[in-house]
């Protein structure tokens, strides 16, 4: 990958608007199926004391049972203080939990140490984040991923890096974007450039750097255009295809299947190189398994191997955390096999990646000398208006 230059834009240059990482505060709030969560509820709900339920819920000094907080921004949770809850489980959500694992979230902010609200608020079916991924020098892996899915931002390696919503508002409005930036692009290449088309671009051309994610912008509109191009195809592999209807497949009829079935408890991965075949646990065989899919990594971390083990560590017995399926579950297999085909895409798409060296490029001193940069204070904040009665802590309203 060639180097970044010092001048190069960053993703915090173009799309100004950034939310920082989800702290959720008590891990049991996630969990890769439904039905654990709502048994990690009805557990915590149904616990006979206060003082059962308080070990069972791990008070941080942001939240305890008692604290009260506002709903979050479109859901149906009620904002009673938690010691009194006694209902049924809130309806989770998906939930982006670091790279290219889609779990799922118990959205209630009495359990959610830092839940950043103004993410939900502008979270729709029209919305896209851009998640930075954590700065590892030398390291292996993209420097911006694309999710629809809520994200938590947590990065496996490295110091987590910031949320960007496509857009400011529900609705696909006002794109997040540095104002006069799309007009300059398009005025520049000779066609017009949509908001989409430039996180497409960063998608495909974002370099890791110290100081944040790095977006070199080319002259040439032919690179760009190969870029947008690429851009988009890594964004709806990464989006398993929820926008375009079309689910990853590799090419030429390569599909993993199960080969041996996978045993209820597996505790250990491996890779076959040889065959193909992922090793899960005692017997258990998936293949073919493409070498780059096992071996791909964001921030020098292995995703299959992440993955894998945010469903099989130990957990503290007692502990909601231990309340897990008593056997691994189909649609875990399923979910699995679909990573495998995500990961060789990304892998692939990425060796496509724009060579940008001895090409003419769009520096930060040019956007400053177009009056682009900087980015004005509003753009950095986020949208103060939006059309959503909000409760506020015990049923209050609460005004935006």
């Amino acid at each position: 990958m060639p180097p970044v230059t010092d001048d190069a834009p960053l993703l915090d240059d173009l799309m100004p608007w950034s939310v920082a990482p989800l702290r959720l505060g008590r891990p049991w709030v996630v969990a890769p199926d439904v039905r654990t969560l709502r048994a990690r509820w009805d557990a915590l709900a149904g616990a006979p004391g206060h003082a059962e339920r308080e070990a069972l819920f791990r008070p941080t000094r942001a939240r305890s049972l008692s604290t009260p907080v506002a709903a979050l921004p479109g859901q149906r949770t009620v904002t009673a203080r938690f010691a009194r809850e006694a209902g049924p489980c809130p309806e989770p959500v998906r939930l982006a939990h670091g790279p290219f694992d889609e779990q799922w979230l118990l959205p209630d902010h009495r359990l959610i140490d830092v839940a950043r609200p103004e993410l939900w608020r502008v979270a729709d079916e029209r919305q896209l984040f851009a998640v930075e991924q954590g700065y590892v020098p030398q390291a292996a892996g993209p420097a911006l991923l694309v999710t629809a899915a809520l994200p938590d931002g947590r990065s496996p390696a490295g110091r987590p890096g910031r949320i960007r919503p496509l857009y400011r508002r529900p609705g696909g409005r006002e794109p997040n974007v540095t104002p006069g930036l799309l007009e300059l692009l398009s005025e520049r290449y000779g066609a017009g450039v949509a908001p989409a088309d430039l996180l497409a671009w960063a998608v495909a051309a974002a370099r890791p750097a110290p100081a944040g994610c790095a977006v070199p912008l080319p002259a040439d509109p032919d690179v760009w255009a190969s870029g947008v191009a690429l851009g988009h195809r890594m964004t709806d592999v990464q989006l398993r295809g929820a926008r375009s209807g079309r689910r990853p497949r590799l090419p030429g009829g390569r599909r993993p299947y199960v080969r041996a079935a996978l045993p209820a408890r597996p505790a250990t991965l491996a890779y076959d190189a040889e065959d193909e075949a992922l090793l899960v646990g005692d017997g258990g065989r998936i293949s073919p398994v493409p070498a780059e899919a096992w071996d791909y990594r964001v921030g020098g971390v292995r995703m299959l191997e992440l993955w894998f083990g945010h469903r099989t560590s130990p957990a503290e017995p007692g502990t909601l955390e231990a309340i897990r399926p008593a056997a691994w579950p189909q649609e875990w297999t399923s979910d699995l096999l679909e990573l495998i085909t995500v990961l060789a895409l990304q892998a692939q798409l990425e060796s496509e990646r724009p060579d940008l060296s001895g090409t003419d490029l769009l520096t930060r001193t040019t956007l400053h000398s177009a009056g682009i940069l900087p980015a004005p204070g509003s753009a950095r904040r986020p949208a103060s208006v939006l059309d959503r009665a909000e409760e506020g802590p015990e049923g209050q309203l609460s005004l935006l």
